[in-house]
């Protein structure tokens, strides 16, 4: 993320507010990760990208754009509770006709209207039975068919999330 962003996020998630808040056990880790002051507000990124689609996908020389996307997505804005919405990412940005440049916007508006219905991502939540606590470590039993950040989802395709 650019930087300026990066610096906003460290000003508003200031320790008490968006972390480091809530009890602290042998069965409770903070209100984080699915809890927290976000809670039941909606975040969705809108992402630009010069590269294909292909590029950003599993084998693609940059790797899967919800990886990428990842440490955002669940470490910023699922961390303090945000429902997390899957990506809205314009991929080939740089090579926007006017005919693609208002697809892109009718596709965003529809997006952004309907973000209310929409599914959230499927992260799973701290505290709610998926982690071991206080190891923070996702139970041995759970995610057994994936690897990396996907272990990390309940949903049944943890690799499409491209909008």
């Amino acid at each position: 993320m650019p930087a300026i962003m990066k610096g906003w996020f460290e000003r508003v998630y200031a320790y008490g507010f968006a972390y480091g808040v809530g009890e602290h056990s042998e069965t409770r880790w903070g209100e984080r990760y699915g809890e927290g002051v976000f809670e039941g507000k909606r975040a969705m990124l809108v992402v630009t990208t010069g590269g294909w689609a292909e590029h950003y996908s599993e084998r693609g020389i940059n790797g899967p754009i919800d990886d990428l996307l990842f440490p955002i997505q669940h470490g910023i804005l699922f961390y303090p509770g945000f429902d997390v919405l899957p990506p809205f990412v314009v991929f080939k940005s740089s090579a926007m006709d006017p005919t693609r440049h208002n697809e892109t916007l009718s596709a965003l508006g529809a997006r952004l209207d309907n973000a209310m219905q929409a599914a959230p991502v499927a992260y799973r939540s701290q505290n709610r039975g998926d982690y071991l606590i206080p190891a923070l470590t996702l139970k041995p039993e759970l995610g057994a068919d994936r690897i990396g950040f996907a272990l990390h989802r309940q949903d049944e395709r943890a690799s499409d999330l491209a909008g």
